[in-house]
């Protein structure tokens, strides 16, 4: 068991994030990202909500959100059982008289359709066939506009993972001297998320590291320290 709320909060100001980026990057209102991290979850609409949200601050922050839904669930969320649902009985067949009957009523139906399309056809070929005047013909659909260009990413979000081993690293918010949000050694198996606008990262061993940038998988320089600097364009080696 552990505190959902703390946890979160350490979570966001370990990566020096505010309400206002993470509100973008998740489209959750603030004041709902507040009573997540104060488990004032009474404040959210449904627990159907309290579960999503969770789940999507989380793995914002580089956490397992399944991991908070559960702690939450064991926590909060009474189990409730489904009551037995009934067998239903099934209808009893049509009796004889039942089905002449229908029988009858269809091909009257049957005569009735036959009788009408054939007056229908009657009518519409003693009717001369109209043609509209010219230059009022029907006009044509113009064509569908053009997709749109996807418009590029304005900020970066990186998830680093150690896949093959450990690796030390060193990130910078913005510059090489901007704040630093990370500072330690990666152990193998696990990651960390960070986001900006840019990240200046220098590190031992990246031939240990799996990176994703915005969606993409990046592949790192191999050999030696690097200092690569992360922009929503790719990661390039500091000059």
């Amino acid at each position: 068991m552990f505190e959902i709320g703390n946890s979160l909060r350490e979570a966001r100001l370990r990566q020096s994030l505010d309400f206002p980026e993470i509100e973008q990057g998740t489209k959750i209102r603030g004041k709902y990202l507040h009573a997540l991290e104060d488990e004032q979850f009474d404040v959210l609409p449904a627990q159907t909500y309290v579960k999503g949200f969770l789940r999507s601050y989380a793995e914002y922050l580089g956490l397992d959100g399944q991991l908070y839904v559960d702690e939450y669930n064991s926590r909060f969320v009474a189990g409730e059982e489904d009551p037995p649902s009934r067998p239903r009985r099934s209808a009893p067949p049509p009796s004889r008289g039942v089905q002449v009957q229908s029988r009858v009523v269809l091909l009257t139906l049957l005569g009735i359709a036959s009788v009408t399309a054939l007056v229908i056809v009657a009518w519409t070929r003693g009717e001369p066939q109209k043609v509209p005047p010219a230059g009022l013909g029907t006009r044509s659909t113009p064509a569908a506009a053009s997709a749109r260009p996807t418009v590029p990413a304005t900020s970066v979000r990186l998830l680093v993972k150690a896949t093959r081993g450990s690796c030390w690293l060193q990130v910078h918010r913005g510059s090489a001297t901007g704040p630093i949000l990370y500072q330690g050694t990666l152990e193998q198996g696990q990651n960390q998320l960070f986001t900006a606008r840019k990240l200046w990262i220098t590190l031992d061993r990246p031939e240990n590291l799996v990176t994703v940038l915005n969606g993409h998988t990046q592949r790192l320089p191999v050999g030696g320290v690097k200092t690569l600097i992360v922009t929503p364009r790719g990661i390039r080696p500091a000059v």
